[in-house]
């Protein structure tokens, strides 16, 4: 049984492309562009050739043309779905009147129920239910929803439509600018495990190692997702690691690509920000044809660029010497350099990018059989900012012979990142015996990240010419390198599966076996990315650091090529207890090369208690493997914090492996597995025939969750800073299993659907509640780390980022009018608040944006629209904690020079819905 699930619609007239072909693929292009659920025998739909249908039609009608003299029948059940099975007559019309031929529909209910092949949701085949119906919550998401967003990035889509996601923007916070966290119900970025057509994705190479939501994490580039290749995503918010393995401790998202022979397509879209800047444009093309044997091979392409924007303060501190702090806080200037200084000089806001995507999905039917193949491809060349190095940084911008600064105005250092992902799967289906397949596949999958550090320099190296190589201060400012390769990330996944399926009229059970390895590599920058060259100058050096500004390198003594094999096996089993009462249950046993075995358990049952009330409730086991760049990440670089006295100041911090000789020598345990329990408890409801509302309460506990330490110096104590010191390292942070955590929270969802004046609207209320605890922190025992208590091995904000910097609630509310050949969509995002410790704490108020677009479709080829989103120009509450380069500068006049509140005007930490106001969009589709 195919399973094509969106928002019902009513009677009207809807745009029909479906070719003359098998059956089985004409329903599917049947359910996709009509958005029924439409249930169906695969094995009887696969000998049937239908009619052609082109037009714009009801569904009776359509119907009726694609079935006419095929022996197949269509019959709405009083759920909405429909029915099509074998009858001896011509197919009747999908209203058919029952009373005129009962035992006709009798007939051919049964028929299809014998035959019926079972819904697939995750992969995984189920027994005949709409998703309310599930023991489990699941979101179903179509395309035609995602792109009625108006967004541009899968990850923010999401974020509009499924509340219990988040998305969140930082700023200057090195790879995490372009590649930002997803969370799904509050937990981190690498507690959600991605499927793409029910195959496990590869995560990204970055590890989140700055102060964001995330800190510690490495999640799934949702940016490298083709969008336009997507036919709807299935978002399973329960604990799935029984089943699915590891990372699957929030849930599971599911990303099903278009199937079928579908229509050709290109689009164009444009769009900017209420400030004139960040202008995306995108040009996308979706081509579709079919293969021998009733196969398809469907092509997507996509071209997006994004141009940068600021939403950065004045910078009001002193750039130049000569500065004097007065009694009223203000500093004096007695040189008219500050006069003549730049001021605008930071940049904080969406990175610029360029970015192609492309994507196929294909399968060829093969008599009872079936070969099957899917890949993707995106590059995406993106350029972000660092802090600003003002001419006075003596660390950063030395002072050479000639009395003046290496560079005589300041620098902005920026980091070039070309993301490159790719991945592809084959596989064969094959029958068995009755009822019973058996699915054989082989993926891979690989994130590769190359970092560029531009328009900076390593100062050491410029002392180093100036001291020793005795060279001419223009020479050293003409040609001092101010680009260099830093370092290249890569992460890459093998997976090989495979399945078996029995269906029998009791039960279906399924069971399987995998085998994965994963690769992690890091590859070194060029030697003066990260080279040290006061080494070779000694103390005339001054306070100049090594490395180049704003993104240090890799040197070769911190490359790694590391790899993990794990075997897994499972099996699950889902029955009819009685009628009333559905059961389903998993296990799972998975094998790491590293770490060692894990078993797992989940049990779901789901209970009709009414016509209109289901109950249903789940419990299970989970574990998240230790990722790899967790295990394997290590660096030298310069992080940005806020001390007690609320100053900012620059940490030239390492991250090393537990493995690494210093974890060894102050006591580092080496990293295991997450463990979590989790519970839900929740209710479906038919309210009204075209009403529903589903309730879920869940609660989800983790313990051993990896987490990074505080930075450890060399003050903390004696055996600490002589393992510190031997490294040549002032602070020092590691991967730890060192919290414990409780996270509880609500899920609701309703639906309505209404004809209203010869249209129809569709509306859905969405709402997420998360409240998570860290209920104990778990420190090191070692001599090394004895003099440290645990708050200073786990800072006050490391914590907060786990507890309080996503919003603790989220509502949406969106509505489609259709009527004739015009749609209108309105959209309410609420966000709560949110709470952001950054040296002092500050919570921000809620919000509440407001999307609105039109479509006007002129005929069955083109379409237009245009909308906006955050209509209102809404912005989080201005930042009071955390900011930096604020004050005011006064002249021996008393003249202000410039005075500024801090460059951060929003909280570059955590922006759930970012900070750079309206964006209004415009575009068009021609289907061919």
């Amino acid at each position: 049984m195919f399973w094509l699930c969106s928002d019902a619609v009513a009677e009207k007239l809807i745009q029909f492309d479906i070719p003359q072909q098998s059956a089985d693929t004409a329903l599917q292009l049947f359910g996709q562009q009509s958005k029924k659920t439409i249930i169906y025998s695969h094995a009887l739909a696969k000998g049937k050739q239908t009619n052609s249908l082109q037009g714009y039609y009801s569904d009776e009608q359509a119907l009726h043309i694609l079935l006419r003299k095929t022996g197949l029948v269509a019959t709405t059940q009083a759920n909405g779905a429909i029915v099509v099975a074998l009858t001896s007559r011509d197919a009747l019309p999908l209203k058919h009147d029952p009373n005129s031929d009962k035992e006709l529909i009798s007939d051919t209910l049964e028929a299809a129920s014998m035959s019926m092949e079972k819904i697939s949701v995750f992969g995984q085949p189920y027994r005949t239910r709409s998703a309310v119906d599930f023991s489990v919550p699941i979101d179903i998401i179509t395309s035609e929803q995602l792109q009625a967003t108006g967004q541009k990035d899968l990850g923010r889509m999401l974020q509009m439509l499924a509340p219990s996601f988040n998305y969140p923007s930082s700023a200057i916070s090195d790879g995490t600018d372009v590649l930002k966290p997803a969370t799904l119900r509050g937990l981190g970025p690498d507690q959600i495990l991605v499927l793409i057509n029910g195959k496990r994705r590869h995560q990204a190479s970055l590890v989140h190692i700055n102060t964001s939501v995330g800190r510690g994490t490495a999640g799934v580039d949702f940016n490298a997702i083709s969008i336009n290749a997507i036919d709807k995503i299935e978002i399973l918010r329960d604990g799935a690691a029984a089943r699915f393995g590891s990372d699957a401790i929030a849930g599971v998202i599911n990303i099903v690509l278009k199937a079928g022979v579908t229509p050709n397509k290109l689009a164009i879209d444009y769009g900017e920000f209420s400030q004139s800047d960040g202008e995306k444009r995108g040009v996308h093309g979706e081509l579709s044809f079919p293969l021998f044997n009733g196969g398809f091979f469907n092509l997507a392409l996509s071209y997006q660029t994004q141009e940068k924007t600021n939403r950065a303060g004045l910078q009001a501190s002193c750039q130049f010497e000569n500065c004097k702090k007065l009694k009223n806080g203000h500093w004096l200037s007695t040189t008219t350099k500050e006069h003549l200084a730049q001021r605008d000089v930071f940049q904080i806001g969406n990175p610029e990018f360029n970015q192609f995507i492309s994507s196929y999905n294909a399968a060829i039917p093969m008599g009872k059989n079936k070969l099957y193949s899917f890949a993707m491809y995106s590059n995406r060349k993106n350029e972000s900012a660092a802090f600003f190095r003002h001419y006075n940084n003596e660390e950063s911008n030395p002072m050479l012979s000639d009395g003046q600064r290496l560079s005589l105005t300041g620098y902005l250092p920026l980091i070039q990142s070309d993301i490159s992902d790719v991945s592809y799967t084959l596989g064969l289906k094959k029958h068995l015996a009755t009822n019973t397949n058996i699915d054989l596949s082989y993926s891979f999958g690989k994130n590769t990240i190359d970092y560029h550090a531009k328009n900076s320099f390593n100062p050491s190296y410029a002392v180093y010419q100036d001291k020793i190589l005795a060279k001419t201060p223009e020479s050293i400012r003409l040609n001092t390198p101010a680009s260099v390769k830093a370092y290249d990330l890569s992460l890459s996944l093998q997976t090989i599966n495979l399945d078996l399926m029995h269906y029998a009229n009791w039960a279906h059970i399924s069971a399987g076996v995998e085998l994965r390895q994963d690769t992690y590599q890091i590859s070194p920058g060029e030697r003066y990315s990260y080279y040290d060259f006061k080494t070779n100058i000694g103390d005339l050096s001054g306070n100049t650091i090594g490395g180049v500004q704003g993104f240090p390198g890799i040197s070769p003594n911190q490359q790694v090529n590391q790899r993990r094999d794990v075997l897994s096996v499972y099996a699950d089993l889902n029955t009819d207890v009685t009628q009333q009462l559905h059961f389903s249950s998993a296990i799972r046993f998975d094998s790491y090369s590293d770490f060692g075995n894990t078993s797992n358990l989940k049990l779901a049952a789901l209970w009709q208690a009414t016509d209109k009330i289901n109950i249903r409730s789940s419990v299970s086991t989970g574990f998240r493997a230790p990722a790899m760049p967790q295990l394997y990440f290590n660096n030298i670089s310069s992080q940005f914090i806020v001390n007690n006295d609320n100053e900012l100041i620059a940490e030239h911090v390492g991250t090393f492996r537990n493995d690494s000789q210093l974890a060894k020598n102050i006591g580092i345990n080496p990293l295991t597995e997450e463990k979590s329990l989790n519970f839900s408890l929740g209710a479906s409801l038919s309210l009204a025939e075209n009403l529903s509302l589903t309730i879920d309460l869940y609660r989800i506990e983790i313990d051993d969750r990896i987490v990074i330490s505080n930075k450890l110096c060399a003050d903390d104590s004696v055996q600490l800073s002589l393992a510190l010191a031997q490294e040549n390292i002032e602070k020092a942070q590691f991967f730890l299993n060192g919290a414990d955590t409780i996270t509880q929270g609500i899920d609701l969802i309703s639906q309505w659907q209404h004809p209203l004046r010869g249209g129809q609207l569709s509306v859905t209320f969405a709402a997420n509640y998360t409240d998570t605890e860290v209920k104990r922190l778990i420190a090191p025992q070692s001599e090394a780390l004895s003099p440290l208590t645990v708050e200073q091995i786990f800072a006050k904000q490391d914590i907060s980022i786990i507890e309080e910097w996503q919003p603790e609630s989220r509502i949406s509310v969106t509505s489609q009018y259709d009527i004739g050949p015009w749609s209108f969509n309105f959209a309410l995002n609420h966000f709560g608040q949110y709470t952001i410790t950054d040296g002092q704490q500050q919570t921000f108020s809620p919000e509440i944006l407001t999307d609105l677009r039109l479509n006007y479709t002129f005929n069955k080829q083109l379409t237009a629209y245009i909308g906006s989103n955050n209509v209102f120009n809404v912005n989080p509450d201005r930042n009071q904690v955390g900011n930096s380069h604020g004050g005011t500068i006064v002249d021996q006049d008393g003249e202000v020079i410039v005075s500024s509140p801090g460059v951060f005007k929003y909280s570059r930490r955590s922006a759930p819905f970012g900070f750079n106001g309206r964006y209004a969009y415009m575009g068009m589709s021609y289907t061919f």
